[in-house]
């Protein structure tokens, strides 16, 4: 009995410091996270449509779990099409209820750029990680708005820029690290298309269009990967050979770079002509991406010999399951919201710069 009181004794007094240890420090509960996020897209357009939802089916660490349009039309094909159930679909006015859906970890904003800032902390703001399409937004203030939402509210934010996920890609600033060919004096880069329509939201000024922000942070984010370095003035140029068609916006922009170690870049962009190629040329030789950037593939070469040929099934694949992974480890996302803001800086000022007729220091 002795024994027998001593040890509830005992008991009791363990229970009770227990008790108390718990409520100074509570027990802390780790959850392990999902090795699959669930990705809702919003804004089913071509991007969404032919690109992200089918690199979507060969993800590893992510998956298409929900949708958000403004189409009752386009939602009941992508419910059929992906298996999305009604309660992961979701229409402008129910975006809030997101934040009650335990399936949907990250919300990808695929919209026009105007509208980028508006839905970014939309989704922060309901406790998910987002991932946004380039242009990341038309100022750097909305940039910073969307950088702040998601701090504040303890999310990821990832900008698409798909190429810096690219091998060959990877490779080329890896060359510029190592200094593989010696210091960099000269950048040229030119990312355009022809684009016949003639009412599209990428023609409208309200809604950031322009080949600048479509196209144009291409070569812009290409120069400063390659080199390393922020650009610190900038000289620029507008024109159109339709300015009935554009008439609020660029048809074409050509800018020219400078960057405090001394390296230059050309650089241009359209909508009324076909270019895709980034050649940097350095002290001791020079290597080059033709095409830098098209979905197909990228492919290059250098002034030894060199090809730059790696092949990866799928990029936007490649591109969101690095992000996913970024979150489920809890690590720095490879393209951060800071990377977009530094790029929208330049493309004020490349607009400054026409405007003005003359060079801006950045």
């Amino acid at each position: 009995m002795t024994h027998r009181r001593i040890f509830i004794k005992n008991t009791l007094g363990s229970l009770a410091a227990l008790t108390f240890a718990n409520q100074a420090f509570p027990l802390i509960r780790t959850t392990a996270p999902r090795q699959n996020l669930g990705v809702a897209l919003v804004g089913l357009g071509y991007y969404s449509t032919d690109l992200l939802a089918p690199a979507l089916q060969l993800t590893k660490h992510c998956s298409l779990k929900g949708i958000i349009t403004g189409s009752s039309e386009k939602a009941k094909k992508w419910q059929q099409q992906y298996k999305i159930p009604e309660k992961n679909t979701y229409d402008y006015e129910g975006f809030k209820n997101i934040a009650n859906n335990p399936d949907i970890d990250i919300i990808y904003i695929v919209l026009p750029p105007s509208m980028h800032a508006e839905y970014v902390i939309k989704a922060a703001e309901a406790g998910k990680h987002v991932w946004c399409e380039k242009p990341m937004a038309v100022t750097v203030d909305e940039c910073q708005s969307m950088i702040d939402a998601c701090k504040k509210n303890k999310v990821k934010l990832s900008i698409g820029y798909r190429m810096q996920h690219e091998p060959n890609t990877q490779k080329i600033i890896q060359f510029r690290k190592d200094k593989t060919y010696g210091n960099i004096t000269k950048v040229s880069a030119a990312a355009g298309y022809f684009d016949s329509r003639t009412n599209h939201w990428k023609q409208i000024k309200a809604l950031g269009g322009g080949s600048m922000y479509d196209m144009g942070v291409y070569p812009l984010n290409a120069t400063r990967y390659v080199t390393g370095e922020e650009p610190v003035a900038v000289t620029a140029r507008q024109s159109t050979t339709r300015p009935e068609i554009y008439k609020e916006v660029d048809e074409t922009m050509q800018f020219t770079l400078e960057f405090p170690g001394g390296a230059i870049a050309e650089c241009e962009t359209s909508f009324g002509k076909n270019m895709n190629a980034l050649q940097v040329t350095c002290t001791n030789g020079w290597y080059k991406l033709e095409p830098f950037q098209a979905y197909s593939g990228i492919k290059g070469t250098t002034s030894d010999g060199k090809a730059l040929n790696a092949v990866i099934p799928n990029q936007q694949a490649k591109q969101m399951d690095d992000d996913a992974l970024s979150i489920i480890q809890n690590k720095q996302v490879l393209v951060p919201g800071e990377e977009g803001l530094r790029d929208i800086r330049v493309v004020e000022a490349i607009y400054r710069s026409v405007k003005q007729g003359a060079r801006v220091v950045i």
